[in-house]
């Protein structure tokens, strides 16, 4: 194995402070690309979609679950399988506690292809709380390119956002494979969003506050200490 080179603490310091100026210019870089994700355009969704949450039939408006938001992670888990596909697995184990995204008026839930049958005993053996859906009786993996069928039928891994207004949904962000590559956090998730972390700072304008709340970063709490 390679390791770094051993140097002094001056040496060290020097070097860091090099690389700090490359770390700023990612984070400005990010923040651009997040401002520009914000001003896509969106689709509005005309198609209904029917999804078994285990206590019943649910719609997509349904999995906001009362909020504006919802970020969908596209869980790799075909009918024929018997349990999840590992590396999705391994990327809910990294989903903070939700009730971070929820004070910002967002839902987050997993859906997969499987039968709600078989993602209940997966979840359990897991041990997620995150909401968990099967969409087996709808083409909206087709739809939202994660699920391909032909004569080499295949999964892949993907995260969706969609806005609600009133009751109507919209469509305002996908991405696939590596383009998950570093998410998870709350902010990270917030970042794929149409309104963003809602913070003042944040491009374009006007989006910081939902519903009459303050920006985002002023509504954080001890998650036991949200109403909701």
């Amino acid at each position: 194995m390679t390791l770094p080179q051993i140097v002094s603490r001056e040496e060290w310091q020097a070097a860091r402070e090099e690389l700090l100026v490359k770390e700023k210019a990612a984070t400005r870089a990010r923040d651009a690309l997040s401002a520009a994700r914000r001003g896509l355009p969106m689709v509005e969704i005309d198609k209904e979609y029917v999804f078994d949450s285990g206590g019943g039939k649910a719609t997509l408006p349904d999995l906001f679950r009362g909020r504006d938001q919802l970020v969908v992670y596209h869980f790799m888990f075909a009918p024929e399988w018997d349990a999840g596909c590992r590396s999705c697995s391994a990327f809910l184990d990294q989903i903070g506690h939700l009730a971070h995204l929820r004070a910002r008026g967002t839902e987050f839930a997993a859906v997969s292809r499987a039968p709600y049958t078989k993602i209940l005993p997966f979840k359990a053996r897991m041990g997620w709380t995150v909401p968990w859906y099967s969409s087996y009786d709808s083409d909206f993996n087709y739809d939202f390119q994660v699920s391909f069928g032909g004569h080499e039928p295949y999964e892949r891994p993907g995260m969706s956002c969609f806005l609600r207004e009133g009751e109507r949904v919209f469509h305002t962000y996908s991405t696939y494979e590596r383009g998950l590559d570093g998410l998870g956090s709350t902010s990270t998730l917030l970042d794929l969003t149409a309104l963003g972390r809602q913070e003042e700072w944040e491009e374009p304008k006007g989006r910081a506050s939902t519903l009459g709340a303050p920006a985002g970063s002023e509504r954080v709490r001890y998650h036991d200490e949200y109403e909701d």
